[in-house]
């Protein structure tokens, strides 16, 4: 089976995507066709991008690029849990990403964004960057309007038509997950 990371992209303190990505994380654990599993970005305290020779050299040198690099080389395919900020991702969820290359490639990634227009900017500006990183996209992704998915603007209560749209989403990260393990050398 494949091993998919749900990434929660957010380190604000008070941030909406921690419930966003444990209710990305419960619906996915009751299917049986993968592991799931949370990957909080701010549990890795990743400081500005801080190595010496660009990722994509893969001699990293700190702990914590160490530790986050084993930990992203351990998937096969990513759920990103994304607030948008200024029309684009957190600048957290970015710098996290910048950190590694190859730990990145040739796997599969969709995308749960939550903001004033469903956070659908910032997956646009993630889709450009997970093309650098050869890490292929789905198309289907599932958009939380602030409006109409938190009550108040703060608090969780997704409608019921978004649980069918983040099933898409699973159901197409895992078959591409599934299909590019073909493509990667064998660890």
């Amino acid at each position: 089976m494949p091993k998919i990371a749900i990434i929660l992209g957010s380190t604000r303190p008070g941030r909406n995507g921690e419930a966003v990505a444990h209710w990305v994380l419960d619906i996915a654990k009751q299917r049986g066709d993968a592991e799931f599993e949370l990957v909080d970005i701010a549990e890795y305290r990743l400081p500005h991008l801080d190595e010496a020779m660009p990722p994509a050299m893969g001699q990293y040198s700190r702990p914590h690029t160490l530790a986050w690099a084993e930990k992203i080389a351990s998937f096969d395919g990513f759920v990103f849990v994304t607030p948008e900020y200024n029309h684009s991702t957190s600048g957290a969820l970015k710098n996290a990403i910048d950190f590694l290359f190859a730990e990145w490639n040739d796997k599969a990634a969709g995308f749960v964004s939550y903001g004033s227009v469903g956070g659908a900017r910032a997956v646009e500006h993630l889709r450009l960057v997970m093309a650098e990183l050869k890490v292929a996209t789905v198309r289907s992704q599932v958009t939380l309007p602030l409006a109409t998915d938190f009550e108040n603007y703060s608090k969780f209560t997704p409608l019921p038509h978004q649980e069918p749209a983040l099933q898409q989403t699973l159901d197409q990260v895992i078959s591409w997950s599934n299909a590019l393990k073909t493509v990667r050398p064998a660890a």
